[in-house]
């Protein structure tokens, strides 16, 4: 289920959420992910918001599959990177063995929790045997607002670590940290990457 709010922040601040993840280049963890794709690997950008993380990717020689909910977000992504990016929810997750990566930086956090194992679940279906999710959560209890809209539903690094391995994932990383988004506040965060099974 798509929370029209938080929509409606991301359409309306998509050209100053721009300036927050434009990077000349990759940081860390999408580095770190970069690496672990094949040459020419498809990757689903999950809530790709502006498609700066999908334009790093084609820079690297991979082919993104930019997707957000968000049409401001995905008018500005072509608009600066040509990059062929498109409307769609986590509702839109789709295929079999399609993606050798998803990378889901700080997007599932809007999801609701009940709706999280589907989610995962269709990931895990969607990507190659093989395969690798990337995934950025904010770390905590509870669902609640920011100062700007948007809805999060915050998750302990144990619960997101059960809900990987429960949607079949084998956990390769994890990192924590704080971290200032959009709203201004400083907030804990966790970074995971699930591996899917060579046999699956």
């Amino acid at each position: 289920m798509t929370d029209d709010k938080t929509i409606a922040t991301y359409d309306a601040k998509a050209a100053d959420y721009i300036k927050l993840v434009n990077t000349d280049g990759p940081d860390a963890s999408l580095q770190g992910f970069i690496d672990l794709m094949p040459a020419g690997g498809a990757v689903l950008d999950l809530g790709c918001g502006p498609a700066a993380a999908s334009a790093h990717m084609r820079d690297a020689g991979l082919v993104p599959d930019p997707m957000d909910a968000s049409q401001g977000m995905i008018n500005l992504a072509n608009e600066k990177f040509d990059i062929g990016a498109r409307l769609g929810t986590f509702d839109d997750i789709s295929g079999d063995d399609r993606y050798a990566g998803v990378w889901a930086n700080f997007s599932l956090l809007h999801a609701s929790r009940d709706d999280l194992p589907r989610y995962l679940g269709a990931i895990h279906t969607a990507l190659l045997p093989g395969g690798t999710l990337h995934i950025g959560m904010k770390t905590g209890e509870g669902t609640e607002r920011d100062g700007i809209d948007r809805l999060y539903t915050y998750v302990t690094v144990s619960e997101l670590r059960n809900l990987l391995t429960s949607a079949g994932f084998t956990i390769t990383f994890t990192q924590e940290g704080r971290e200032k988004g959009m709203a201004g506040t400083l907030d804990p965060f966790v970074l995971m990457r699930g591996q899917k099974d060579k046999d699956a």
